[in-house]
């Protein structure tokens, strides 16, 4: 142990695996799995359906968001509603310079320098204030410009926060909006003059007007006209425009903060996606490759190893179900496939030897003289095909158990009243060879669910070996009881007992222990059948023998016990 060295890569063969712990079938599940490594999306469809599903999610998410545009219609109410309380803000100053009387009229400056007035207002770069007099004739006109870098205003820089991936994602959204849900504003080439002249008419009518358009590039410009007042009578319009883009501007930057979260998201969502993928899609993938080693690549030639499923069974999902449902499928199978193996070769045994009989008395026949030994070859050979026959049948009706206990529907039914049925037939065959038949069953019903019929054949062959093991003078006791969650029908007998080394033995098919007297008779299935019925049933059965006293074990018994618990 000390000289030992470590070992990569094994395996910790517990279980029904230490039949086999280095097969063909292991070595090919870690193959695949070493080529698949431990995330192989290319390989699993299944790995593929998690990632996109996970990505058209967000994707559905953020698409929706940038497709109602909360953040952008807020943005235009508040610019036009400051855009109309900066036109108010600027006719309301004229009103208040009008005189209060009198005939007025901007257009000679009576009273009022309207461009003197526009030139010291500071507005933002880019927006254009026009002033109609009442005939809608331009009085004055002024454009916004920058700012010198000393007259910024400190907080309210606005720095570009383009990205390449950002103005990318845009251009596609831009595209896709464009053609999924295009503007129902007007585009054209954009008269600043000819809007804000369009608004006048009504302006001058005491009402403010609202106009919202793009500009031959698709950006937004805001045009408001108010009216100028004087005596409750409107004297004038101030109207105005803003900066084309500026909103623009600020959607694109709010776009841009959605839009980098959306790609964080994205690679989050991948990665989780790949490691979800990898818990899920590589144990299933390590399944069904374990299951498909079993035949090679054509399906022609089956593996010589084992299959064996990699035990997955300590995860607390539906894999580790799945895992350990498929290796007791396995394990089941190829105990089966074990039992009928070693069932063919017992059968296979047991015709051999009525076989050989038969071929020595016929051999003998052919050579036989006399009347008297022809006549016990005859009876050997009539022995024999009688055993054959017996042996046939019983062999046909335990192969076909299997499937029968399958297919019949199990019933509720009375265990007394079958028991007493059974007892009276078998009773007077009992006691037609003077053996005593003792029936001890309750006098209320019992009722189970199974096969009635199955079960009736156990108990049936259960007497019927009591019968042939007893001789005159012996008997026979059948008693039944009902336990907590059990029933126990207990079959006694005072013949000569089970022998110690057929304990172990008894249920095993095609042994039997009978005397030289009953040879051939039996084909040493029966026991076998009744256990196969019994455990069934979820049940459990076995043989004992009778003891004056339990402290001496070697005692002489005084008979045998076979003993059927049933579920109830």
């Amino acid at each position: 142990m000390r000289q030992s060295k470590s070992i990569k890569n094994a395996d910790i063969v517990l279980g029904d695996d230490w039949i086999a712990p280095q097969t063909v079938s292991s070595s090919e599940v870690r193959a695949k799995r070493a080529r698949r490594g431990l995330i192989s999306i290319n390989r699993s469809p299944l790995a593929r359906k998690i990632v996109t599903f996970n990505l058209l999610a967000l994707i559905i998410l953020v698409s929706g968001v940038l497709y109602l545009n909360p953040f952008r219609d807020s943005l235009v109410a508040q610019r036009e509603i400051g855009l109309v309380a900066e036109a108010e803000l600027i006719a309301d100053v004229m009103e208040a310079l009008l005189p209060d009387d009198g005939a007025f009229s901007l257009i000679t400056n009576d009273g009022l320098n309207t461009a003197k007035l526009l030139a010291s207002l500071d507005l933002q770069k880019g927006a254009e204030v026009y002033v109609f007099d009442r005939n809608e004739n331009i009085v004055a006109t002024i454009v916004g410009k920058a700012r010198a870098e000393q007259d910024q205003i400190e907080g309210l820089q606005h720095g570009g926060r383009k990205t390449i991936i950002t103005d990318f994602l845009n251009s596609i959204f831009e595209g896709l909006s464009g053609l999924l849900a295009p503007s129902m504003l007007p585009v054209a080439n954009f008269d600043s003059e000819k809007k804000l002249r369009s608004l006048i008419g009504g302006t001058l009518m005491g009402k403010t007007q609202v106009l919202t358009a793009l500009d031959e590039n698709g950006s937004t410009i805001f045009s408001v006209a108010t009216p100028i007042m004087q005596n409750g009578r409107a004297v004038g319009a101030v109207a105005m425009s803003s900066a084309a883009g500026e909103i623009d501007a600020l959607v694109l930057s709010e776009r841009e903060q959605v839009l980098q979260m959306f790609v964080i998201a994205i690679l989050v969502s991948i990665g989780l996606s790949l490691v979800l993928a990898s818990t899920i899609a590589n144990p299933l993938s390590d399944l069904a490759a374990a299951a498909e080693v079993g035949r090679d690549r054509n399906s022609r030639k089956v593996s010589p190893g084992r299959v064996r499923i990699p035990d997955l069974s300590a995860r607390p999902d539906e894999i580790g179900r799945l895992s350990g449902a498929l290796r007791g499928m396995v394990s089941a199978l190829y105990d089966r496939i074990d039992a009928n193996e070693q069932f063919a070769a017992d059968v296979a045994h047991e015709i051999k030897n009525p076989l050989a009989s038969l071929r020595s008395a016929v051999g003998t026949l052919r050579i036989a003289k006399r009347d008297d030994q022809r006549s016990r070859l005859l009876d050997v050979i009539e022995h024999d095909v009688r055993r054959l026959d017996r042996l046939v049948s019983d062999i046909s009706n335990a192969s076909r158990l299997d499937s029968e206990l399958v297919k019949e529907e199990e019933e509720t039914f009375d265990l007394t009243h079958m028991m007493t049925n059974i007892n009276d037939y078998l009773g007077a065959e009992a006691k037609g060879k003077g053996i005593e038949f003792i029936s001890d069953l309750p006098s209320h019903p019992i009722e189970i669910q199974g096969l009635e019929a199955r079960l009736a054949q156990v108990f049936v062959n259960l007497i019927s070996n009591a019968i042939s093991f007893c001789e005159e003078g012996d008997a026979i006791r059948v008693w039944a009881r009902k336990r907590e969650n059990r029933v126990l029908v207990v079959v006694e007998d005072t013949g000569p007992g089970i022998p110690e080394q057929s304990l172990t033995k008894i249920f095993n098919r095609f042994y039997t222990s009978r005397p030289v007297g009953q040879f051939g008779d039996n084909s040493g299935l029966g026991l076998a059948i009744s256990k196969q019925i019994v455990e069934a049933h979820g049940g459990v059965i076995w043989a004992e023998n009778i003891r004056p006293t339990d402290a001496d074990i070697m005692s002489e018994p005084l008979g045998a016990r076979f003993v059927v618990g049933i579920p109830v």
